[in-house]
């Protein structure tokens, strides 16, 4: 009590310092890098991350892309090639004038090598850079390329991706966040009793997501994803923590005519209240840090210190803004559109065995379509993006054009013979939807020494360390048929050079498949442990914590079970994310009303009548925070360009409401039925009789 009547006394200094924050918030929000490639995050010990590192060091190249040019006379082509590779940061460009003068006619080439750069009406270029994929300067170089090249030439590759990417996110992310605050303002307006309480509210939360947003400078970066859903969810999760100080302020007031005290006793009351809500919120983002794909890392870090700092912004900023505008708040409060919920809760619970039934009837369904859910996931980022994009133009051309989807690099010892590094590529080009295998060997033929070939282009392939081969692929990245692909041609690497390296978008994308699909495991097996251990010691009992579990857990297989039943697909981090999300978000609204069923309980009420009035009591407070999430997320969701922006938004929309349903309805039935078990299970209650009342025994049989 003493820290929260200190809040109160010092409520213009805590504003004046908050506000004083937000200018190295904002120098700090600018200052932090963004990164837009998901394979930076794969683990460092991977061949293929080691790969990447090894083209970079040994070679000096790091992103790679291939540009397409239609309908260009070769004497243009030739030109745009000179200019292209002038662009800072540029390596090498490898096209048909590398090897001869455009003057010899490029059908001299060897048939294998002409046929995989050129068609009947369009050239290929493969342009080097010296820099990572996902760097500025290299998104740079991708930006004067296209604009040096015109319409009549696409740009394809993993930088062209996070390029468009990160153009999209940039243009679409204030647009998040506006939709976000709109749509939670007007369901606060709804749902509250106040006019101005909502924006009152969206004060405070705002500085706590300036702050937050402001301290990731000190991470270094942040994925773009965290960016993008960092301010949204935060604003979804924590609106929780505002509406009960308002409601436990409001509560206050009718008792004690000192509004200061008042606050000082709702800010006591709040803290409480929401400290072990927040530790349930906190624990399912902190269970992401577990992944071994660090993105969800990056994102677990990030939005668990934005749930600690809208607790501290709760109890310190919002009881100082609420003080500060106190009249104004008072004279705009209106009647709350959520009517008396005694008879509905009434009801419920005289029908308690019919939910329970629904409950049991679809719980096969959910966990079969939520174990399906692998089957329904996408990990090609480039699905994510519109059609119309810069990348995904590329991408098709490349794939209509050349009957290229994917490209692979194969670093093998410079040291191996040209006979055996022949003999390696023959083999690979025998694997199924390998289209072509070119390598010094390819442009030079068997009789012909290397040395007659300009060091420009003998220095793109072959270094002192490493021989660069380069595989074309008709499979399309994350395919089934790739990530088959893939392996028999490391098997064959591995055969004539074992310390060889086959690297590129696809075989990053297998690691990663692999790699998210463990992590989908132990995530959610770690958030449910966490959770579980949380909820036994907050509610002192071992029963509570499967009930809890249960309910939750069920609203999550049936959300996440639905796109089996309906034919959608999902970007692969949807599922890990959602699976610790909605459970550490909205396992709150079932905490909030096992704490007052608990507390009936205890204070002699039977169990009909706990039940009912927990029921009753919690309803509002579900509703309102389940619609605040809903509404936070579900504009994002419709407006977002960026599947995997609008799926991740749509799924928390969707499963805050199933959530808020099955707490609603399901709860309270278990409590029904469980009301032994819970009483002989846990501290404080296990002197309760659970015999039925007599009244209980008049209630059943009416």
């Amino acid at each position: 009590m003493k820290l929260a009547r200190a809040v109160v006394k010092f409520r213009i200094p805590i504003l004046i310092i908050t506000l004083a924050l937000m200018v190295p918030a904002v120098f700090g929000f600018i200052g932090t890098r963004v990164n837009y490639d998901m394979l930076d995050y794969l683990p460092e010990d991977m061949d293929t991350v080691i790969g990447q590192k090894e083209l970079m060091n040994d070679f000096g190249k790091g992103a790679f892309s291939f540009i397409i040019v239609e309908n260009m006379p070769s004497k243009d082509v030739s030109a745009l090639k000179s200019k292209i590779e002038k662009v800072e940061h540029v390596e090498s460009v490898i096209w048909y004038d590398s090897i001869a003068d455009i003057s010899v006619p490029m059908e001299l080439l060897p048939e294998k090598v002409y046929k995989a750069f050129n068609t009947d009406h369009s050239t290929m270029m493969a342009v080097f850079f010296n820099s990572a994929t996902s760097a500025d300067i290299t998104m740079d170089a991708i930006r004067e390329i296209r604009s040096i090249a015109g319409e009549q030439c696409f740009v394809s590759g993993m930088s062209a991706l996070v390029t468009d990417l990160k153009d999209l996110c940039e243009r679409e992310e204030p647009v998040y966040v506006a939709v976000a605050v709109g749509l939670a303002t007007v369901a606060m307006l709804l749902f509250l009793d106040s006019w101005l309480a909502p924006f009152i509210f969206l004060a405070s939360i705002g500085m706590m997501i300036l702050l937050n947003l402001g301290s990731n400078f000190f991470l270094g970066e942040i994925s773009y994803i965290t960016k993008a859903l960092s301010a949204v969810l935060q604003l979804a999760v924590t609106m929780d923590y505002s509406i009960f100080l308002w409601h436990s302020y409001n509560e206050h007031i009718k008792t004690n005519e000192d509004h200061r005290e008042a606050m000082a006793a709702a800010v006591h009351s709040t803290f409480t209240s929401v400290l072990g809500s927040s530790i349930t919120t906190i624990a399912g983002f902190i269970a992401l840090c577990f992944m071994s794909f660090t993105m969800g890392r990056d994102l677990g870090i990030v939005m668990a210190k934005g749930v600690l700092l809208g607790v501290i912004g709760c109890v310190t900023v919002l009881p100082a803004l609420i003080l500060l505008f106190d009249k104004p708040l008072q004279k705009t409060k209106h009647r709350a559109l959520i009517p008396d919920m005694k008879k509905v809760s009434g009801a419920a619970a005289r029908i308690f065995p019919v939910f329970l039934v629904l409950f049991a009837v679809v719980v096969a369904p959910a966990y079969y379509g939520y174990s399906r859910t692998n089957d329904e996931i996408y990990y090609d980022l480039g699905e994510c993006l519109p059609k119309d994009i810069g990348y995904v133009i590329a991408n098709s051309k490349l794939q209509e054009d050349f009957d290229v989807a994917s490209t692979h690099m194969v670093l093998v010892d410079s040291g191996l013979s040209p006979k055996t590094v022949r003999g390696m590529m023959k083999e690979m080009e025998q694997v199924d939807g390998v289209k072509y295998v070119l390598g010094l060997e390819s442009v030079i033929g068997s009789r012909v020494p290397e040395e007659i070939l300009p060091d420009s282009v003998r220095s793109v392939l072959k270094s002192d360390k490493w021989e660069l081969i380069l595989i074309s692929s008709k499979y399309r990245v994350t395919s089934d048929e790739v990530n088959e692909q893939v392996a028999k041609l490391n098997d064959i690497l591995k055969r004539y050079d074992s310390s060889g390296l086959l690297i590129g978008e696809a075989p990053c994308m297998k690691d990663m498949i692999e790699t998210t699909d463990h992590d989908f495991r132990v995530v959610t097996l770690v958030s449910i442990i966490a959770i579980f251990i949380i909820i036994a010691l907050v509610e002192k009992s071992i029963s509570l914590p499967f009930i809890l579990i249960a309910v939750i857990e069920t609203a999550i297989f049936i959300n996440l079970g639905l796109p089996h039943y309906f034919g959608q697909s999902l970007p692969f981090i949807a599922p890990i994310c959602i699976s610790t999300i909605q459970l550490g978000a909205t396992v709150d609204y079932a905490i909030l009303m096992t704490t007052r069923y608990k507390k009936e309980r205890i204070g002699g009420a039977d169990k009909r009548t706990s039940v009912v009035t927990a029921l009753s009591t919690s309803i509002p407070s579900v509703i309102v925070s389940g619609m605040g999430l809903f509404a936070a997320t579900f504009g994002v969701a419709l407006y977002s360009n960026l599947d995997i922006v609008s799926s991740l938004c749509m799924l928390l929309a969707r499963g805050a409401v199933i959530s808020m349903v099955m707490v609603i309805l399901v709860l309270p039935a278990l409590f029904m039925l469980c009301d032994k078990l819970i009483c002989k299970t846990t501290l404080g209650m296990m002197h309760i009789d659970t015999k039925k009342t007599k009244s209980e025994v008049i209630s059943d049989e009416k």
